[in-house]
């Protein structure tokens, strides 16, 4: 299956913070390394930048129009008001994963919904099925926000399996990730406020804003 997501620029490479979201690299903030624009004239700009996925991985990157011509007929369109890359690293992935529970919504009244640390967590009595909860609550919660990669090392069996199962890159630190064409279609797409509209790994969405 084939998909086509369109969207206002593509930026190539994150190899900074700063890259993390929409600003350094897209057009509407008159960046230029790392971005599509770059490359195209103002007719590709106003069509937009695509990345075609098929399978788990990336088929083609380039302007829109383009890649509609050739892959239109036989693909799925997506579109996104915002800037594709290759998402956010979290490099605190450990303490957010291992030192926070992250409640079930029906702890809600209890617990209420954001993460519990400190002395409130050590008053828990977590189990290892709990922390395991806890975890793939904590990886959608990142996915959210447009992560892709994070760092541990993640040391408590039920943790280390949730995001062995979620998908996301495991990192020894922040290192330079790119899109490229043949690669893992691991990517985020933000608006230009920085918030996160869609997160896809390895060309699955396991993140779209409603």
């Amino acid at each position: 299956m084939l998909t086509i997501h369109r969207v206002r620029a593509v930026r190539l490479v994150a190899d900074g913070p700063e890259h993390d979201g929409p600003e350094g690299g897209g057009p509407q903030h008159g960046g230029r390394e790392g971005a599509l624009p770059e490359h195209g004239g103002p007719a590709g700009a106003d069509a937009g930048y695509a990345v075609v996925v098929e399978g788990d991985r990336f088929a083609a990157i380039g302007p829109y129009d383009a890649l509609f011509a050739e892959y239109g007929a036989r693909a799925r369109v997506r579109e996104w008001d915002g800037v594709l890359t290759p998402g956010r690293y979290e490099p605190e992935g450990a303490a957010l994963l291992e030192a926070a529970y992250h409640p079930d919504p029906r702890e809600a009244d209890a617990l209420g919904s954001e993460p519990v640390t400190g002395e409130a967590l050590a008053a828990l009595g977590m189990t290892e099925a709990r922390w395991g909860g806890s975890a793939r609550r904590g990886l959608q919660r990142l996915m959210a926000t447009g992560t892709t990669a994070l760092t541990g090392p993640f040391r408590r069996p039920a943790v280390r399996t949730a995001v062995e199962r979620s998908g996301l890159q495991e990192l020894e630190g922040r290192v330079p990730r790119s899109l490229a064409v043949g690669g893992a279609a691991d990517f985020a797409v933000f608006a230009e406020d920085g918030s996160c509209l869609a997160t896809a790994l390895h060309g699955r969405l396991v993140f779209r804003r409603r």
